[in-house]
């Protein structure tokens, strides 16, 4: 069901002018990230995580009422990409043959996105599964008062970045490090752009994660999150990895 927006006769948000949300993403792959957690359980149990989370953020595009644009890491997987949303629009974070940071694709996918006539984006990643319906309904309504506004993450990070205003150069900022929510907004306030930081939350990058999102799922009735919580229990509980709470 579409994600109801809890608005007042001030606050509204027009259907047809919905941000766009868009889903950075990268195919989940053995050997190839959560390697924190990997060493806990195993690579080929780390794959199962991995796209488990993803289902979650593809539970949310489905969700969305607005655009949806999923931007895949490597060209190579955009039919894959397809795959996960036919309703959305699909589109690499660099064009073909470039590599680059974080910082550097999402300056390119912000572009290209304002270049089609998209102006207010909500950009998220597939490692956020406690991102709640609140999340983002606030995310949205913020972005008709700041240019820009971010959901602060428990690492450093964030799990939201949203926008109508063009990011600012964000490809030198200190990505993947606990300075990066600070340093983003600072960069965002050094090019006057109003800067509101929303509802936080916490990415999963370490087994401590788990045991928090596990507690945060148990009433979670979207059918992903619900799968997620299962499949958690059974990698990481039922094997003793974590104590049950």
């Amino acid at each position: 069901m579409p994600y109801q927006l809890q608005t007042s006769a001030n606050d509204i948000i027009d259907p047809y002018q919905w941000p766009t949300l868009v889903l950075f993403c990268k195919r989940p792959k053995l050997h190839q990230g959560k390697q924190r957690i990997a060493e806990a359980i195993s690579a080929e149990k780390t794959l199962i995580v991995a796209q488990a989370l993803l289902d979650c953020a593809i539970e949310d595009s489905h969700a969305w009422r607005g655009p949806v644009v999923i931007a895949c890491s490597d060209e190579s997987d955009v039919e894959w990409a397809q795959s996960l949303n036919e309703n959305a629009q699909i589109m690499t974070q660099l064009p073909s043959g470039m590599s680059g940071n974080l910082g550097q694709r999402l300056n390119y996918v912000d572009h290209v996105l304002r270049v089609f006539g998209h102006e207010k984006i909500i950009t998220i990643g597939t490692d956020a599964p406690m991102l709640t319906p609140l999340h983002f309904s606030e995310a949205a309504r913020a972005l008709n008062k700041y240019d820009i506004v971010l959901s602060h993450a428990d690492d450093g990070g964030v799990v939201i970045m949203a926008n109508k205003s063009p990011w600012p150069n964000i490809i030198d900022l200190p990505w993947s490090t606990e300075n990066l929510s600070q340093a983003l907004a600072q960069a965002c306030e050094n090019s006057e752009l109003d800067v509101h930081y929303m509802l936080p939350g916490y990415d999963i990058d370490y087994v401590a994660d788990i045991k928090k999102l596990l507690n945060h799922l148990k009433n979670d009735q979207r059918p992903a999150r619900k799968k997620l919580l299962t499949t958690l229990n059974q990698l990481f509980i039922s094997s003793g990895v974590i104590n049950h709470a």
